[in-house]
């Protein structure tokens, strides 16, 4: 039935469409499109030049957070407080002073950042690596699944070449590394790790498209500008000089200066007999860097729970509120306004957060609300939340994250990160399916995304955690028609200034993703059981151990 934008979100939170209209569209309860619209305005104008953590801008987005929550009736999060402190700091490498040659058996300037885009290993005024190039395959150790790329190799003071995502899975091992889905042995932060604990010097990962999941000048955005870490600890292992990316092309070339063709070691990194290839290359690279110590923050609501024995377990809603902020210039803009990514998100979880505080009957359970910064620098507002949570890890029951909130319009699918690791998604699916809404399988496993967004910060502490996001299937909308949204959007948009408000986004999509995770929220919030990691997923050994010891 037809509703106002103008109606109360409190008393509209809950009503479906008809079922005449649920013939020919998911039923949805009514969020409030002209809030959600007004909040992704502000969250991405110029204004706050791109919301960069510990940046004019990024303290803008954070104050505005919290003064929506406070209007909302959404209590403090924090011990009283909205805000959690991150430390960051942040290394900015200085362009000029950029080297890295190849002299041995290959001889070449590289230049930053066509062929190579490289940065700081940890906060440091000046950053080095000199030592020969080591191709090690794709960087993994992995005991779980008899895989070692190292063989025990001394790599310390090497700079290692290594091959972006898993290993292969094989016919005779078609579950190997997941499969077609990426672990987190594929991901470039497990390759700095791995890289630091075999003492090396410094990494270059081999980029294609293909592989990465998205094009060169993504690396080229994401890295070239400021850099920020959290702050390292003093007994974990040394940091390496230095990271970063190479072109496909520009190290199939140095190798084969060296005699070296980089197909055939591609095949051969493909065996557990791997070994180690020794290049004869000596790579050395050194530059600059302005360090600053600072800080940014998580924005944190809470609405308390209704039951005095359960309101101590808790459902956690997230979305990050930082982007790029002011960085290389792509057609005249250089604020990377960040409005699909992820100021679509913070306006959903916004909403959420309203619905939940004006809502007459309160769940059972309580509901905190996390809008945590710099995910775009690595998850770190997510990590630093999932080491020092403002309850205990054990207590948090789930978490329920949005990355990009769809403002295109309605769906008939919905993606769910990580729906195959834990209970969580199998239990949307129930929620869903009455309405007409399936979930899609992930169409890219392969890209690894459960360990690209927030939600992967709570599953290492063993929360159980997903990010729901739009599928493809549009209402209204041809086949194809997603599909090719989403297409134009990584080539075109995807981490660059392009990504801007756009006044004609209808939003209705928004406001779905925001329902879903209300309507989702809600029920676990409510449920005699709480969400659990399956038998074969990485994180349920954490789980359990966390909760034994209540």
């Amino acid at each position: 039935m037809p509703i106002s934008r103008h109606a109360s979100i409190a008393g509209l939170a809950l009503i479906l469409v008809s079922a005449a209209a649920a013939a020919q569209q998911p039923a949805t309860a009514v969020m409030p499109v002209r809030e959600i619209d007004a909040n992704l305005r502000f969250l991405s104008s110029d204004l706050l030049e791109g919301r960069a953590p510990a940046t004019r801008g990024g303290a803008l987005a954070e104050q505005f957070i919290a003064t929506q929550l406070e209007s909302y009736g959404v209590k403090p999060g924090m011990n009283g407080s909205y805000f959690q402190k991150v430390p960051i700091d942040i290394v900015t490498a200085e362009p000029a002073t950029i080297k890295v040659t190849a002299s041995g058996k290959a001889t070449a300037n590289l230049h930053s950042t066509g062929d190579v885009v490289v940065w700081a290993g940890s906060a440091t005024p000046a950053s080095e690596a000199r030592g020969e190039l080591v191709f090690v395959g794709y960087g993994v150790k992995a005991p779980e699944y008899r895989w070692d790329d190292f063989k025990g190799m001394n790599l310390k003071g090497k700079i290692l070449l290594v091959l972006v995502n898993d290993p292969p899975a094989t016919s005779a091992e078609p579950a190997l590394f997941g499969g077609k889905a990426m672990t987190y042995y594929g991901r470039w932060t497990y390759k700095y790790e791995e890289a630091e604990r075999q003492g090396a010097a410094g990494m270059l990962i081999v980029h294609t498209t293909y592989e990465a999941g998205y094009p060169w000048q993504v690396v080229v955005s994401s890295n070239s500008t400021e850099h920020r870490t959290l702050p390292r600890p003093e007994n974990g292992p040394a940091p390496i000089g230095v990271r970063g990316w190479i072109q496909h092309d520009v190290a199939a070339n140095l190798l084969k200066q060296a005699g070296l063709n980089l197909a055939d070691l591609v095949k051969q990194a493909d065996t557990r007999a791997f070994r180690p290839v020794p290049t004869g290359i000596t790579i050395d690279m050194s530059f600059k860097n302005r360090v600053a110590h600072m800080s940014a923050n998580n924005v944190v609501g809470l609405v308390p729970g209704s039951d005095a024995k359960l309101a101590s377990q808790y459902v956690v809603y997230s979305a990050h509120h930082d982007h790029f902020g002011i960085g290389p210039a792509i057609n005249g803009d250089s604020i990377y306004n960040g409005a699909y990514d992820n100021a679509s998100g913070v306006a959903a979880i916004l909403a959420v957060a309203h619905a939940a505080a004006k809502a007459p009957v309160k769940p059972k359970r309580s509901q905190l609300f996390a809008f945590v910064t710099a995910e775009e620098a690595g998850l770190l507002g997510s990590q630093y939340f999932g080491e020092h949570p403002p309850v205990p890890a054990r207590d948090i029951i789930a978490d329920l994250n949005v990355d990009e909130a769809n403002p295109e319009g309605p769906v008939r699918d919905v993606t769910v990160m990580g729906d195959n690791k834990s209970s969580l998604g199998p239990a949307l699916a129930a929620m869903l399916k009455p309405e007409g809404v399936r979930i899609s399988p992930d169409e890219h496993p392969e890209a690894g995304y459960f360990y690209r967004s927030d939600h992967f910060s709570f599953a290492r502490v063993g929360i159980p955690s997903t990010t729901i996001a739009a599928g493809v299937d549009f209402v209204g909308k041809p086949a194809g028609w997603g599909k090719a949204q989403a297409d134009e959007y990584v080539a075109k948009r995807y981490h660059q200034p392009s990504d801007e408000y756009n006044p004609k986004w209808p939003l209705t999509g928004t406001a779905q993703i925001a329902d879903i995770a209300y309507r989702f929220g809600t029920e676990l919030a409510n449920s005699a059981t709480i969400p659990t990691w399956n038998k074969d997923a990485e994180f349920r050994a954490i789980r359990e151990k966390s909760l034994s010891s209540r």
